[in-house]
C-alpha cells in the first residue's frame, strides 16, 4: 500500500533523488489512499504524485482511495476553492481522483472511526484476489450464491456445509472460487486438496491434534477440504446453466442454438462434460460441430470418462455388477421392481443401490432409479469391451439384429436392449432364444413410437421363449398369440404396447411375480385372460385397445392392485359386477364412451376419471370419502350428481362441457343442485358450463388455489367483497356476459380475462392486489384501456392488452424500428433510491423470453472537460409466458435502483442516463416506449398510494401533473432542465 503520508525524505536514501524513489514506491503499491487537504495543492511534490497515481490507475488498475479531510470534494472535483488557481497539467489528475467514490471527513462525528473504516477498506482490498480461472464460468454466481446463504458468515457458531455430487459437476472449481472471495473476512484460512496431499504424502496422521484446537479457539477461521471421501448431503445442480457453462456465453453462437442444445443433452448439461467439450469446440466451423454428433451419440470422450471413473473404480465387484444392470438395461426403472428382477441374481441390491447413491453414480427420487447419461455411456462401454462370447447384455442394435436374426445367442447373455426405431426391418429366427436359456431382461423398444406396423417379423413357427424371463418388453409383438410353450411364472414385467395381440392365452397361468402388465395400444385385442393367480399385480394398462368388449369376471387378489387405466376403451361395454379392488387407488374409464354403468370399487379410490363416458348414474353406496381428483368432463347425464357422497378430500374436480353431450342444463351452482364440495378443493374447473352465477358460499372453500370458469358465456356475475385466500389463478377469459372485474382474492396472483367483452371497467380495488403478477385484458373491446394506462397506482404487474403500435400515453416511443429515445429528466430525480418509469412493448405471436432495462450513469462535461466514473444499474429480470397470440401490449412498471451502499447517486453529480433495453435478439419487438413516473411516486414507492407521472411537451418543460395521497405539494411545477435519458434498444 502506498500513502502520502507513509514514505517520508529520511526514509529515502541520500544518494537517489526524492522524484524516482517516490514513482518507485507508487508503482510497487497495490493501493493508494489520497488524503485531500486545505493546503494540498500548495505542494508541487504532492501533485506530481498525483499525477504518478493517476497514471498507474489508468495503466496498471492500481486501487485509489481518496480521502478529503476538512474540505469539499467538488473544490476538488471542479478546482474551485483554494484549488482554483491550480496548474492546468494538474487539473485532469485532481479531478479524475476526486471523482472516485471516497472518503469525506465531514460525514464523520469522530476522526477515530475514520480512520478504522478506511483501514479497514485498505485490508479488504489487498486481500481480494479474484480467481482468474472462474472468469469465464458464467452461471456460477447461483452456486456462489447459495453456498453464502447456508454459511452465514455472521453467525457466531461454528458452520460446516458439505458440496456432494459425482466426479466432475463443478465441487472443486465452486469451492476455489468461495475460497477466494471469503479468505478476507476470516483471520486465517487454509484450501486443503486431499487427493494431492495422498498423493504426495499417503496416509496423513495428525498429532497432537489439542494443540491445534488452542490454537485456533476464540479465531475465525475458513477451512475448506477437498475430496473428502465421507459423503454429506448437498446435491449439486446445473440446470438452465449448461447452455452458458458450454459456450462461455449467455446465448449461443449465431446458428449454433440447435447444435448447443443437443451437444448439452448429449452431455446430459455435466459442468466437465460442457467445459470440456466447449473448449475444444469453441471457435470451431458448423461442419466440425454435426460431424462430432454422431461420436458423442455412440461414445463418451476421454478426459470426461476419466474423471467419472473415479467414484466407479472404487466400487466392490458386487456394485459394479448392480451399476452395469441399471446402465444397460434399468436407468429410471422403480426400485421395488428392481429388487424382484434382480431377487435371484446372488446380488445384495439394498445395500448396492445405497453404496451407489452414496458415491452419486445414481440417484434415488420418487422411488426410481436415475443416473446420469455419462455415468451410463461409461458403463455400458465396459460391457462392450468384453469379449463377445463373454457378454452378458447386449446393446449395439447390428450385434442384436445379427443374434436374433441368426439364431447365434449364447448362455451368456442375460439381457438385451434394443430401440426399434435404430434398425431396419429384419426377421426373427424362429430359434432366435433356444440358446439363450439364461436370458432375464428382454427390451425390444420404440422410444419415438414412429412405426405401428412392426420392424420384427417372425421368420417360421416361433414358439419359445426362455423360461427365465423376468422383463418382456416387446413393442409391436406381432404374433397374434404368446408362444404356445410359453411359462410366464417368473414375469416381473409384461411390457408389450402397439402389439398384434388379439388373447394373451388360453387358461389360467400361474404369475406370482407379476407386478406390471402393459398392453396399451394393442389395437388387436379382444379380451383377457384369467388374471387370478397373478396375486402380486399392481398395475393393469389397457389404454387405447379399440377392441376390447370385456374385462375378465377374475381380476387380481384385491389387495394388490393399485392402477387400472382403460382410457379410450372405446368399446368396452361392462365392468363385471362380481370384481371387488380393496387396494384401487387409480380408476381411468375416460373415453369408454359404451361404458354405462359402473361397479361398486375400493373406498379408497383417490383419482377417478370417467369423462367422456355414458354413465348415468353411481351407485347409491359408491363412497368417495378419499377422492381427491375428479374429472367428469363431456357426461351425458345430470343424474351423477344426485348419488355423489360428500367428497370431504377432493382436491381437483374436472365439470362437464357445455357444448358436448347436451350439458347446457347445469345453469347455476347452488348447495341443491351441485354436490357437496370438499372445503379442502385445490383445483376446480367449470370451463364451458352453463352456469350463470357462482354463489358467495364458494367462500367456504378457503384451500381453492387454481379456478377456471373460462368459456361459460351465461355467467354474468360473480361475488362481491369475498376472499378465497388460496386462489391464485382465475380463469375468466370467454365469459362474454360478464361485466365485473373479480373481486374475490387478496393473494391472487394470475388473472385471464381474454374476450370479456362486456367488461367496461376495473374496481380500484384491483391495484391493492400486491401479489398480482399478470393479467389478461386481450379482446376485451369495451375496456377503457387508457384508464388503466394513466392510472397512477404503482403497477405490481403485467397488464397484457390487444394492440399494434404503443398508445400516446407513453411520451416517449420509438417509431418503427428506431433504438433510441431522449427523456429529459428534473434535476432531483437522482436523489432518490430508484428511478421509476411505466414501459410499453408491442409483441408478436407466441414465446418465452426474459429481459430487463439496464442504465448507464455518467455526466456531462465540466469547466474542464472531466468525466466521473459510469455508473451501471438495472432492473429485475422480466418474463414473458406464452399465451397470448397476434399483435398484443405489454405494460409494466419498473424500477432501476440507484444506491451505492450509503452513497446516493446524488453526490456523483450525474447528469445522463443511457438506459438499455436488453431483449433477445431471435424474438420480434415491433416498437416500444416509456413514461418517467414522479418524484412523489419514487419518495414512495409504494404501491397502495397514487404517485404522480410527469407530462413532457416535446421539449424541456416539466410539468408535475395530477394530485393524490401523500405526494408532497399539489403546486404545478414548471423548470427547465438539460439533463436527459437517452433510450437505446440492443437486439
Amino acid at each position: 500500500m502506498f500513502s502520502q503520508a507513509s514514505v517520508g525524505q529520511t526514509e529515502i536514501e541520500k544518494s537517489h533523488s526524492i522524484g524516482p524513489e517516490l514513482k518507485q514506491a507508487i508503482k510497487d503499491s497495490r493501493i493508494a489512499v489520497v488524503i485531500f487537504s486545505k493546503n494540498y495543492a500548495s505542494s508541487s511534490w504532492c501533485l506530481n504524485e498525483l499525477l504518478e497515481i493517476v497514471k498507474c490507475r489508468e495503466e496498471c488498475g492500481q486501487m485509489v482511495i481518496p480521502v478529503f479531510y476538512r474540505l469539499d470534494p467538488s473544490h476538488v472535483r471542479k478546482q474551485t476553492g483554494e484549488f482554483e488557481e491550480v496548474k492546468i497539467r494538474w487539473s485532469e489528475a485532481l479531478t479524475d481522483v476526486a471523482n472516485i467514490l471516497g472518503y469525506h471527513s465531514v460525514i464523520w462525528g469522530n476522526e477515530a472511526d475514520m480512520v478504522e473504516k478506511i483501514v479497514n477498506d485498505v485490508i479488504e482490498k489487498l486481500l481480494l484476489t479474484p480467481a482468474k480461472d472462474s472468469e469465464d464460468f458464467v452461471g456460477i454466481e447461483d452456486h456462489i450464491a447459495k453456498l453464502s446463504m447456508l454459511l452465514q458468515l455472521e453467525a457466531e457458531e461454528v458452520r460446516m456445509v458439505g458440496l456432494w455430487g459425482s466426479s466432475g459437476i463443478g465441487k472443486t472449481t465452486i469451492a476455489r472460487v468461495l475460497f477466494n472471495r471469503l479468505s478476507r473476512h476470516f483471520q486465517g484460512s487454509i484450501f486443503i486438496d486431499m487427493a494431492f496431499v495422498s498423493k504426495r504424502n499417503g496416509d496423513i496422521k495428525i498429532n497432537h491434534l489439542s494443540a491445534v484446537e488452542e490454537r485456533l479457539k476464540n479465531k475465525k477461521v475458513l477451512i475448506f477440504i477437498d475430496d473428502v471421501r465421507d459423503q454429506v448431503v448437498l446435491d449439486a445442480l446445473i440446470g438452465h446453466l449448461g447452455l452458458n457453462t458450454f459456450t462461455r456465453k449467455k446465448s449461443p453462437p449465431e446458428g449454433f442454438d440447435e447444435l448447443v442444445v443437443e451437444i448439452t443433452r448429449l452431455v446430459g448439461s455435466l459442468p466437465l462434460g460442457l467445459t470440456v467439450l466447449g473448449s475444444s469446440l469453441r471457435g470451431r466451423d458448423m461442419e466440425y460441430w454435426i460431424d462430432l454428433l454422431p461420436r458423442l451419440q455412440n461414445g463418451i470422450d476421454g478426459k470426461i470418462e476419466k474423471t467419472l471413473r473415479i467414484s466407479y473404480d472404487g466400487l466392490s465387484s458386487e456394485d459394479k455388477a448392480i451399476f452395469r444392470h441399471v446402465a444397460c438395461l434399468f436407468n429410471g426403472a422403480k426400485v421395488t421392481n428392481l429388487k424382484l428382477l434382480l431377487a435371484d441374481s446372488g446380488l445384495n441390491v439394498n445395500v448396492g443401490l445405497k453404496n451407489l447413491a452414496d458415491r452419486s453414480l445414481i440417484h434415488l427420487r420418487k422411488g426410481h432409479v436415475e443416473m446420469h447419461r455419462l455415468l451410463q455411456e461409461m458403463g455400458k462401454k465396459d460391457v462392450r469391451l468384453e469379449k463377445p462370447e463373454n457378454q452378458e447384455f447386449l446393446m449395439d442394435s447390428q450385434d442384436i439384429s445379427d443374434v436374433l436374426s441368426e439364431g447365434i445367442g449364447t448362455q451368456k447373455v442375460i439381457g438385451i436392449a434394443l430401440d426399434i426405431d435404430e434398425i431396419d426391418e429384419f426377421y426373427v429366427h424362429k430359434s432366435a432364444f433356444t440358446r439363450m436359456r439364461n436370458l432375464r431382461f428382454l427390451k425390444l423398444y420404440s422410444r419415438l413410437r414412429l412405426y405401428r406396423e412392426g420392424k420384427l417379423q417372425l421368420h417360421g413357427n416361433f414358439d419359445y421363449l426362455p423360461p427365465k424371463l423376468k422383463l418382456l418388453h416387446w413393442d409391436e409383438f406381432p404374433m397374434r398369440y404368446m408362444p404356445s410353450k410359453f411359462r410366464p411364472e417368473n414375469l416381473v414385467e409384461l411390457i408389450m404396447e402397439d402389439s398384434k395381440l388379439e388373447k394373451l392365452w388360453e387358461g389360467i397361468l400361474t404369475l406370482p411375480c407379476l407386478k406390471e402388465m402393459d398392453l396399451s395400444g394393442s389395437q388387436n385385442l379382444i379380451e383377457m385372460p384369467d388374471l387370478s393367480k397373478a396375486t402380486n399385480l399392481e398395475t393393469l394398462k389397457l389404454r387405447n385397445c379399440y377392441s376390447l368388449v370385456k374385462l375378465p369376471s377374475s381380476i387380481p387378489h384385491p389387495n394388490k392392485l393399485t392402477t387400472i387405466n382403460l382410457k379410450n376403451c372405446r368399446n368396452l361395454e361392462t365392468i363385471p359386477i362380481g370384481i371387488s379392488l380393496k387396494s384401487l387407488e387409480v380408476l381411468n374409464l375416460y373415453g369408454c364412451s359404451m361404458l354405462r354403468t359402473i361397479p361398486l370399487f375400493s373406498v379408497n379410490i383417490s383419482h377417478l376419471s370417467i369423462d367422456e363416458t355414458s354413465i348415468e348414474e353411481i351407485p347409491s353406496n359408491f363412497r368417495l370419502e378419499n377422492l381427491s381428483y375428479l374429472s367428469m368432463k363431456n357426461i351425458k347425464s345430470e343424474k351423477l350428481w344426485e348419488r355423489v357422497q360428500p367428497l370431504t378430500l377432493l382436491t381437483t374436480m374436472l365439470s362437464p362441457s357445455l357444448n358436448q353431450f347436451g350439458c347446457s342444463r347445469l345453469r347455476t351452482v347452488r348447495f341443491g343442485t351441485f354436490p357437496d364440495i370438499s372445503t379442502n378443493i385445490g383445483r376446480l374447473y367449470l370451463s364451458e358450463t352453463g352456469i350463470e352465477e357462482v354463489p358467495r358460499w364458494i367462500e367456504k372453500l378457503s384451500w381453492l388455489r387454481v379456478l377456471y370458469l373460462n368459456g361459460c358465456i351465461n355467467l354474468e356475475t360473480l361475488p362481491t367483497r369475498i376472499n378465497l385466500p388460496s386462489l391464485y389463478v382465475l380463469d375468466l377469459s370467454g365469459c362474454s356476459r360478464l361485466r365485473d372485474f373479480p373481486d374475490i382474492s387478496t393473494n391472487i396472483k394470475v388473472i385471464w380475462m381474454k374476450g370479456c367483452n362486456k367488461l367496461e371497467y376495473v374496481n380500484l380495488n384491483f391495484f391493492k392486489l400486491t401479489r398480482l403478477e399478470e393479467v389478461d385484458f386481450s379482446n376485451c373491446l369495451n375496456l377503457d384501456k387508457e384508464a388503466l394506462f394513466q392510472q397512477r397506482t404503482y403497477l405490481g404487474c403485467q397488464l397484457w392488452f390487444s394492440g399494434e403500435e404503443v398508445p400516446s400515453y407513453f411520451t416517449h416511443r420509438t417509431t418503427g424500428t428506431s433504438s433510441s429515445l431522449t427523456v429529459h429528466l428534473l434535476p432531483s430525480s437522482l436523489s432518490q433510491p430508484f428511478l421509476r418509469f411505466r414501459a410499453c412493448l408491442v409483441l408478436f405471436d407466441n414465446y418465452v423470453a426474459n429481459f430487463r432495462f439496464k442504465g448507464r450513469f455518467w455526466n456531462s462535461f465540466d469547466s474542464f472537460g472531466q468525466q466521473a466514473q459510469d455508473f451501471w444499474g438495472e432492473t429485475e429480470y422480466y418474463s414473458i409466458k406464452p399465451f397470448v397470440k397476434g399483435s398484443h401490449l405489454l405494460i409494466l412498471d419498473c424500477d432501476i435502483h440507484l444506491s451505492i451502499g450509503s452513497d446516493i447517486l446524488a453526490e456523483m453529480n450525474y447528469t445522463h442516463v443511457d438506459l438499455q433495453l436488453d431483449f433477445p435478439s431471435e424474438y420480434e419487438l415491433k416498437e416500444w416506449g416509456i413514461r418517467l413516473c414522479s418524484l412523489a411516486d419514487n419518495q414512495l414507492g409504494n404501491p397502495n398510494t397514487l404517485p404522480h407521472v410527469f407530462e413532457t411537451d416535446g421539449g424541456n418543460t416539466l410539468y408535475q401533473a395530477g394530485e393524490g395521497e401523500g405526494c408532497g405539494s399539489n403546486d404545478q411545477v414548471t423548470e427547465r432542465s438539460s439533463k436527459r435519458m437517452r433510450v437505446n434498444h440492443y437486439t
